[in-house]
């Protein structure tokens, strides 16, 4: 079954398994989940704006016949999580510490794009929280709530269901589009997919763009490997992370959309490779600045 609603699709993807797309998956425009029996549902994720939020709770409807009773919230960034208020049946899940990030980040990222037309967002903090795991059910099917560790954020959750063998992964993968890891680690990034890996995916649905197979683990890694090699090489030849950006431009993933992410992923680099903890906070705002100068112009924000 497939279910259209003008600036998303909701797609079956194994049975009872949906993934809504909104293309192109640029900045804010993310994907979310919907896991179903046929009677019950899990909903994974919710969209950045109050009328693509309605969309996707409009195409939730058409294939269940109630709203979800639970809704899994992947980490705290509000293109995943400003619609959840718009689903007050659903006791949001989510990792303890995107618990305390959605309340510390309230509605800092309207502030980034203020033009956007939000459609009022409001925040809402998960009521149930897990630790390294937990189980949710849809009825008859499962789903695996896994924390694997600082990657995206330092709260992710993935959601696996192990006899579909479909993945959720939330941002910590991305389709076409360039990773964002300066909230999270680059290291742990990679040994996050590592983890990914060996659950044996054979659908992934990424935070952001088309859903695809195993393949988009490997080009992820690969994009964050370079970052550590970038950042190697930028600090031996005396070069901050904007400088190394310049010098190095997108090289072989020229053809991802948002390219200019390099730049604060390249902070997230630097300051691993000179000792500091995943997830330290940096200075966002100054990195959106520095992307800025870097591209040229504000990032475009279609949602």
């Amino acid at each position: 079954m497939t279910a259209r609603d003008g600036t998303g699709r909701l797609i079956e993807v194994a049975d009872g398994v949906h993934a809504h797309v909104q293309p192109d998956g640029g900045w804010c425009l993310s994907n979310a989940g919907l896991i179903t029996d046929g009677s019950e549902s899990v909903l994974v994720d919710t969209a950045a704006t109050r009328a693509r939020t309605l969309r996707l709770r409009e195409a939730v409807l058409r294939a269940v016949p109630r709203p979800p009773r639970v809704l899994v919230s992947t980490h705290f960034h509000g293109d995943h999580t400003f619609g959840n208020h718009l689903f007050p049946e659903a006791v949001i899940v989510a990792h303890e510490r995107a618990r305390d990030d959605v309340a510390a980040a309230g509605l800092h990222l309207t502030g980034l794009w203020p033009d956007v037309c939000w459609g009022d967002p409001r925040v809402v903090a998960p009521q149930l929280t897990h630790r390294d795991g937990m189980t949710v059910h849809a009825g008859e099917v499962r789903a695996e709530l896994l924390h694997p560790g600082p990657a995206h954020t330092t709260g992710d959750t993935v959601v696996w269901l192990p006899e579909q063998r479909v993945l959720f992964t939330g941002d910590l993968v991305m389709s076409g589009v360039t990773p964002f890891c300066p909230m999270g680690s680059v290291a742990g990034s990679i040994e996050a997919l590592h983890t990914l890996r060996a659950l044996g995916p054979r659908t992934v649905v990424p935070g952001h763009g088309p859903v695809g197979g195993p393949e988009l683990l490997d080009v992820n890694e690969d994009y964050l490997r370079r970052l550590q090699r970038l950042a190697a090489d930028g600090l031996a030849a005396g070069l901050d992370p904007l400088e190394t950006a310049r010098e190095a431009g997108p090289g072989p993933y020229a053809d991802l959309l948002d390219a200019e992410r390099l730049v604060p992923n390249l902070h997230r680099a630097f300051h691993e490779a000179l000792g500091g903890r995943p997830g330290e906070p940096l200075d966002i705002p100054a990195l959106f600045a520095e992307m800025t100068r870097y591209h040229g112009r504000l990032p475009a924000c279609r949602a």
